[in-house]
């Protein structure tokens, strides 16, 4: 019996250590922020992300085309009901300008700050 009980307890520990190491074997997942645009603002769903790869997905709601800019990567011009994502590597503890590049509507509030923590 206490042999059984043994040989359990080995296996049990084997199996334990081979999830472990194929847990850390598997990437993590690159977080999405969701960037509303709407006439003349951008909402953002999170203000900030962990540093690494983050995508960015562009949706257009409001009646002007619209693109976003971040990190040195911007998005193409986007028209209503349209979906753009760009994917950035964003350093830890910097804090990046986001705009939108058509003329006058960064000006007009499409504009803010995101932080990589």
């Amino acid at each position: 019996m206490k042999r059984i009980l043994s040989v359990l307890v080995v296996a049990a520990v084997a199996a334990a250590t081979v999830f472990a190491v194929v847990a850390e074997a598997r990437p993590a997942a690159i977080p999405t922020i969701t960037v509303t645009a709407k006439d003349f603002r951008f909402t953002l769903s999170k203000k900030s992300a962990r540093a690494g790869k983050v995508t960015f997905k562009l949706v257009n709601k409001g009646p002007s085309p619209h693109d976003f800019k971040i990190a040195g990567k911007k998005t193409i011009v986007i028209k209503k009901g349209k979906t753009k994502s760009i994917t950035v590597t964003l350093k830890k503890g910097k804090t990046y300008t986001y705009i939108c590049t058509v003329p006058g509507h960064s000006a007009l509030g499409m504009k803010g700050k995101f932080k990589a923590t």
